[in-house]
């Protein structure tokens, strides 16, 4: 039985309170801001974990300590980014999103995307409207050679948040989105099983992506295609 869309009502549910703690932010030690809305958001989802699974294993980005998961330790392996696109979040942006990935017996179980400010919700299973489009994602984290390495045919663009870039790579608003640079699996697991599901062609590492976990220890480059 899927759960993670009883989680969807939660999110709305509280959205006000965390969006009243967007301004109450930190520097971490990567130099990137926390807020205390991030924080909410993640005690959100540890409580829906603790009352909705049994011998789990939860990974968060807040609170992950860079250490190889053990597979095989745990039913559940929940991978959660609580607030990606905190710079657009504590800037009054709306391009926020929520991810949560499950595994289950070490293969993929379920995946969420939410944009809350936006009303955009994407679950693993739900019927998607499709779009073409000539418009390709892009990580803002990627440099001025990178840019310069851009193929033409494309109109660009660079929001700056990992999950809304997946969801509109996912509903085919966006034709790619790359990030050659890479980023962590806590940014990406929703939206490479998402694009899996959907048809999509996903590349990590210079290799297909068939759904593995990817380990929380290091950052990994990726591309979505519309194929």
């Amino acid at each position: 039985m899927k759960t993670l869309k009883q989680f969807i009502p939660i999110i709305k549910e509280h959205l006000d309170e965390v969006l009243l703690l967007r301004t109450q932010k930190e520097k971490k030690a990567d130099d990137s801001f926390v807020s205390k809305g991030d924080l909410l958001m993640d005690q959100l989802v540890a409580d829906f974990v603790a009352a909705n699974y049994t011998n789990y294993t939860l990974i968060s980005e807040e609170t992950h300590q860079n250490e190889t998961v053990d597979l095989d330790a745990s039913t559940y392996i929940i991978v959660v980014d609580p607030i990606d696109g905190t710079e657009n979040f504590v800037s009054g942006l709306r391009e926020w999103g929520v991810g949560i990935t499950v595994y289950k017996n070490k293969q993929h179980f379920e995946s969420l995307i939410a944009l809350p400010e936006l009303n955009e919700y994407i679950l693993t299973g739900d019927p998607i409207q499709r779009y073409e489009s000539r418009i390709a994602g892009l990580s803002s984290s990627l440099s001025k050679q990178h840019l310069m390495e851009l193929e033409d045919g494309y109109e660009y663009r660079i929001i700056g948040c990992c999950m809304y870039n997946m969801l509109q790579v996912v509903k085919g608003s966006f034709a790619t989105f790359q990030n050659p640079k890479g980023a962590n699996a806590w940014d990406i697991l929703p939206g490479l099983n998402l694009a899996l599901e959907n048809k999509l062609e996903v590349i990590v590492e210079n290799k297909q992506y068939n759904g593995e976990f990817l380990q929380p220890t290091q950052k990994y480059r990726f591309s979505i295609r519309n194929i």
